[in-house]
């Protein structure tokens, strides 16, 4: 017979960072989870991710245990790491900050291709240089 599910948390981590601090310990602590063992499992599930924001969807059973699932890290935090930046433009129609090619934009379309709800690869580039253009980096090549 299959767990009862309690109910579903989702956090955004810097891989292989997590602690029981918050954001992580009230959340989880507030359902009874173990926060330790949570820790201790996502550190060791993203440990060659150090620094990259990585979100993850935890499922809380009634019997107080949990499974969760790491998604990519989001277009933001890629393309902010592909330029080089701390923070992105505060007015980017205006204020451009940083540049990336047409070759990066390709590669974070890759990597966030299971995360998108689109099966074409060129909708994913679409949707990587809108996000891109959101925060004033421009987008050099075609």
């Amino acid at each position: 017979m299959a767990k009862k599910v309690k109910t579903t948390i989702k956090l955004y981590c810097p891989g292989g960072q997590a602690n029981p601090a918050p954001p992580v310990g009230p959340a989880l602590g507030q359902h009874g989870v173990n926060i330790m063992e949570f820790c201790k499992q996502f550190n060791e599930r993203t440990k060659d991710k150090p620094g990259l924001v990585m979100p993850s969807v935890i499922t809380v059973y009634e019997d107080r245990s949990f499974t969760f699932v790491l998604k990519s890290p989001p277009v933001s935090v890629l393309l902010k790491k592909a330029c080089g930046l701390a923070k992105a433009s505060s007015n980017p129609k205006k204020d451009k900050c940083g540049q990336v090619s047409i070759d990066q934009v390709k590669e974070i379309a890759k990597i966030k291709m299971d995360d998108l709800n689109t099966v074409s690869m060129d909708s994913a580039i679409s949707m990587v240089k809108g996000a891109a253009r959101s925060m004033g980096i421009e987008v050099m090549g075609k």
